[in-house]
């Protein structure tokens, strides 16, 4: 039986320089660029520290191992090569979003991450602008002025995206996802039907904040946790529920823990009613299955518990081309996903391609429908 398969999570790897040499020379000095310093490799924007990784993780790889990441997998930054690679997965389309460009909310100077999202964005625009049947272009929105972020946004919509990145945790200076001064960002996202996503490790001073034993696991870990955080605050502290045709995704952060989050903010809404503001025209569950998705690897429970959050919030990626993503095993991974989970085959067939497709409006006639 044929199947449309949509990667609702992939990465592309930007040229070599494109978020610093792009920017004006008065600017440069924000650009998010990479060196080494005592013994580390360094990420910074001026000369404040995104990231650090020690020089002796990223160690050339043995014959037959690959690098961290795969970064220098030729689809990672080839279109003819990701081609290929999407051929032997089984993968029909995909969105995809930056590798360097995913630190750019830690940018302070507005002027500097405005400049950094409209270079990044018009290079995807051009990268990707040949081959619309098979990638959602998604762009990155600046944060540190929300004036910026809703031209942009405008800008993007204008281009056709429909798609743009918001970051999975507020980073520090922006007003939390609460604040009514997002009201202006999320009625533009109204206006241009622009989908916000949330992606994982976005906006997260240090992505490396456990540095003790069990600090691979709780990292990565707590990145989910951030989309967990961020939803609630826009779920309860109303923004969703005063815009509700907006939708937001979180990417790479798993989907197990909907159903979860769901039930208990619903609990305490009613359980706590009297201290509850503001007070939302539905429930909090409610509006996660009006306006909430979420994309996922290899989880089973998300699709055992849908009855709680909807079938259409579930969007399966693979995340290529990372190592903690189903790349080069996809095929498989989706043969086994479903087993001995009593499912339609429609409901299949949306969770593995057609949700996303419609979400983020794949131009093909089998998903002309809206979401």
């Amino acid at each position: 039986m044929s199947r449309f398969v949509f990667s609702a999570d992939g990465h592309i790897v930007e040229p070599r320089g494109l978020l610093t040499d792009g920017l004006p020379p008065s600017l440069q000095k924000f650009g998010v660029r990479s060196e080494m310093q005592d013994g580390y490799m360094v990420t910074l924007s001026g000369d404040t520290v995104i990231n650090k990784i020690p020089l002796a993780k990223m160690a050339p790889p043995k014959e037959g191992e690959e690098t961290f990441g795969r970064a220098n997998r030729l689809g990672a930054n080839n279109i003819e090569g990701r081609l290929v690679d999407m051929e032997a997965e089984g993968v029909d389309a995909e969105i995809v979003f930056p590798s360097s460009g995913l630190w750019t909310f830690l940018i302070e100077n507005p002027e500097a991450e405005l400049a950094t999202t409209q270079v990044y964005n018009n290079w995807n625009n051009g990268f990707f602008s040949g081959h619309l049947d098979k990638f959602i272009r998604c762009g990155i929105l600046p944060v540190r002025d929300f004036k910026n972020t809703v031209s942009e946004m405008k800008r993007i919509a204008a281009l056709g995206f429909t798609s743009a990145m918001l970051p999975s945790l507020i980073p520090p200076g922006v007003p939390e996802y609460n604040d009514e001064a997002w009201d202006p960002v999320f009625e533009a996202a109204e206006q241009t039907g622009i989908v916000f996503v949330l992606h994982t490790g976005t906006g997260r001073p240090d992505v490396r904040a456990a540095k003790g034993p069990g600090g691979a696991v709780i990292n990565y870990t707590i990145q989910m946790c951030d989309a967990q955080r961020s939803l609630m605050y826009l779920v309860g502290g109303g923004v969703l529920d005063r815009f509700p045709s907006s939708q937001i995704a979180v990417i790479e952060s798993g989907a197990s823990w909907l159903a979860g989050l769901s039930e208990r903010m619903d609990e305490v809404y009613a359980a706590h009613h009297m201290f509850v503001r503001p007070k939302l025209s539905v429930t909090p569950g409610e509006i996660v299955k009006r306006q909430v998705s979420a994309s996922f690897q290899y989880d089973r429970a998300c699709i055992m518990s849908r009855s709680v959050t909807g079938t259409r919030a579930l969007l399966w990626g693979s995340d290529y081309p990372h190592h903690e993503g189903t790349f080069p095993h996809s095929r498989k991974v989706i043969d086994t996903l479903f087993e001995g989970i009593d499912i339609t085959e429609q409901e299949k067939a949306d969770i593995i391609g057609g949700n996303a497709a419609r979400l983020f409006r794949l131009p093909r006639p089998e998903f002309a429908k809206a979401a």
